[in-house]
Formats: structure tokens, sequence, C-alpha cells
């Protein structure tokens, strides 16, 4: 744990700490299969466990070299390593299907995982695929990354004023019937605004932050929050520097847009997405600055907040500005997880 105050770490280890996105997959998927559980145990669990970070959700990106003729294979992989790995490591994490599950794991001391979908190549028009991929244990999906898909097109498409396509309309439907979370973070605005006027149960956006502190295509306008906060949805707020300010890359930059979400829509309905990639840009690329939408944002971070081990530093920040004990324990996971308890996996039948 970071050097804070006996206080903040106090506060941080009675939350339940919850980080709706790490790529982490990335680079165990990168691993031969029978070392995956292994490297996680030795290079990831050690961050996780000194981030606090009770409930873990596992995007699974999938990389331009497998776009579009590799992505369900690739798909296939990542999900195939998060199992492998919470096989090899039972002591320590859990994949978990539904919120009743994420609670039984925290109840044994475990780490939640929850698998995800960060865009949907792997889908194509094929949207019954949603059916094998829930039976695979995704349990939220994000339909693009920054560029597009055959469901929607990504922020970094917005130009087009685009919105769902038919087979992203007929997606929205079949993953609230399943009991798939819809996550907005990544969908450019008009196909954002699309989605927020379809869904009947609540939306997230794992990893994004506001719009109104950093005018960047990635983060939502207030009246986005707004509106994701109306369907009980909460925002995972995103911590790269790159999407917190073009300048001000600081902690309490960060603190701004956790306050300015918080102050907007209430710490119901707001969490952390951090979004850490450092580790895994400087394996996969070298230590050389990476264009994250092919040619104009460039990655950046926050001091301090490069990996999951520095989440209590977040924890310090909003001590410091006398945010309430509860308010920050909301924050730190407990808005996130009152969500996934009452709405992950839960077929719409069942609600």
């Amino acid at each position: 744990m970071p050097d804070i105050s006996a206080a903040a770490a106090a506060l941080h280890d009675r939350s339940i700490v919850v980080d709706t996105h790490n790529d982490l997959l990335m680079l165990c998927t990168r691993r031969v299969p029978s070392e995956q559980g292994a490297y996680f145990r030795k290079a990831w669990l050690p961050q996780l466990r000194a981030g606090g970070v009770k409930i873990q959700v596992l995007p699974v990106f999938i990389d331009d070299d497998f776009r579009p003729e590799g992505a369900l294979r690739q798909t296939l992989r990542m999900l195939e390593s998060g199992w492998r790995i919470a096989a090899a490591n039972p002591d320590a994490v859990r994949i978990c299907l539904s919120g009743a599950e994420v609670d039984t794991a925290l109840a044994e001391g475990l780490i939640a995982f929850v698998l995800a979908l960060e865009g949907c190549e792997a889908v194509g028009t094929d949207t019954s695929l949603f059916e094998a991929l829930h039976r695979l244990g995704v349990r939220i999906a994000s339909f693009t990354h920054f560029r597009r898909t055959m469901l929607a097109d990504g922020s970094a498409e917005d130009a087009t004023g685009s919105r769902l396509t038919q087979a992203g309309v007929e997606s929205v439907a079949i993953c609230e019937r399943l009991g798939i979370m819809l996550d907005v973070s990544h969908l450019g605005a008009s196909c954002t605004d699309h989605m927020l006027e379809l869904a009947t149960r609540p939306v997230i956006a794992s990893h994004s932050s506001a719009y109104a502190l950093r005018a960047h295509h990635r983060n939502l306008t207030d009246e986005r929050l707004r509106a994701l906060a109306a369907t009980g949805g909460v925002v995972g707020i995103n911590v790269l520097a790159t999407f917190i300010d073009e300048q001000v890359h600081t902690l309490a930059r960060v603190a701004d847009h956790i306050e300015h979400v918080a102050s907007l829509v209430g710490v119901d309905h707001v969490g952390l997405g951090p979004d850490f990639y450092q580790e895994i840009a400087c394996e996969i690329h070298g230590p050389v600055a990476q264009s994250m939408d092919g040619g104009g944002t460039v990655i950046t971070y926050v001091p301090g907040l490069e990996g999951p081990s520095g989440l209590p530093l977040i924890t310090e920040e909003l001590l410091r500005r006398s945010w309430p004990q509860d308010d920050i324990r909301q924050v730190l996971g407990g808005a996130f997880h009152a969500l996934f308890s009452r709405e992950l996996g839960v077929p719409a039948s069942h609600r």
C-alpha cells in the first residue's frame, strides 16, 4: 500500500473496492496457457491486494492484429485465460456469474472476477453469439472501442453522428434479457444517446470521466451522465491522465472528476474504472508513448496511479477534501457493488 495516513489506510481496508476496468488479461493471454495462472499470481495478484481490490472487472479487448478475422478466436482465448487464472488460484480469486456469487466470493475473502467485453468484434452481426458468450461467463458488454463495429460507432467516429445499427438495437434487448450489463464507455455520443433511450435496465460507464472538465470524446457530458444515472447506472471514473486533463496530470485532478460527477448525480452513481495501462503498454509496445485512438490521443499517466497499488491514494485525497467516509466508500466500490448485487447476471425474467 502507498505511503498514506493511518486513517486513509483503515478506511480503504474496510471498503469494498471495485475496479471496473483492468486490461490484465491482455498480458496473461500472451503467456503459454500452462503459465498464465502463475504469471497472474506473481505479477498481478500482489498489485490487486495492495490496492485493496475486492471486485475486478476483466475486459476482453481485441488488438488491431486480430481484427476482424481473428476477433472471435482471440475473444475465446482471453475468456479462457480468465477461467484458467481462476482455476489456478482458487485461494485468491473466483469468476462470478451473478451478484449473489460476487457476495459469496467476498464473504470467503476472495477477489471476485467479472468477465466483460470491451468491443464486440467477436459478435459481428450474429447477435445470437451473445448467448454463447453469456455461457462462457460474459456479464458486461461495451459494443465498441474507439472505432466502428457492426453494432455501433466508437467515440473516435463521433463525426458520423450515427446511432446503433439494427444489430446493435437487437443486442441491447438480448443483453438485457440475459443479464449482461450494458456499458457505454467508448460508445460514440449519438450511439450513447441511442442506447440510453432504449435501455430498460441500469447502464454503466465502466471507465469514463467528465467532459465538463476535460473535453475529450471519451468522456461523458453532464447531460449523458444524468441520463445514465437515471437508468440506475454507475460511472467508473477513468484515471488515465489522458482523459483527466490536457496538462494537469495529478491525483487532485482525478478527484476533481469524482467530485464533479458526484455533485451532479450523487455518490450512488460514481465509482472507479481506472483503466491502468502502463504496464500493459510497456510490455506490448515498449516504453515509447503510444497513441490510443490511432492518431490523436497520446496515453499519459497520473503519478502514483500507474497501477492498482495506487488506489489508496484516492481514498487519501478524498479524506483530505473532508469527504464523509460513507461517501468515500460508495465511490471506492459501494455503488458498483450494490448495482452488481441487484443486477449482475440476473435475467430479465427473474427481476
